[in-house]
């Protein structure tokens, strides 16, 4: 049963995936690519996951995870340059 604290993880991973940078769409495809079985175990969950990554985006803006939306391209996720690699 996934919780809403492992979506940074997900996204974070999704993010990785895709070498660094990638669409709110492309991380929402990776996340159900590699954890449909999780996300449908988890009660509640299952029905606002989508709502929760960006959620879990905003937690990893201010934990300086991933960049701020105002140097990212609109619509656009992109972990800081450490991180990328």
């Amino acid at each position: 049963m996934a919780s809403r604290a492992e979506l940074q993880d997900w996204v974070i991973a999704a993010l990785k995936s895709k070498g660094g940078a990638a669409s709110i769409v492309e991380v929402a495809k990776h996340i159900w690519a590699n954890h449909e079985s999780e996300l449908r175990a988890s009660g509640d969950l299952f029905y606002t996951w989508q709502y929760d990554m960006r959620w879990a985006c905003t937690k990893l803006r201010e934990r300086k995870v991933v960049q701020a939306a105002e140097v990212s391209e609109r619509g656009e996720w992109r972990l800081q340059p450490p991180l990328a690699a």
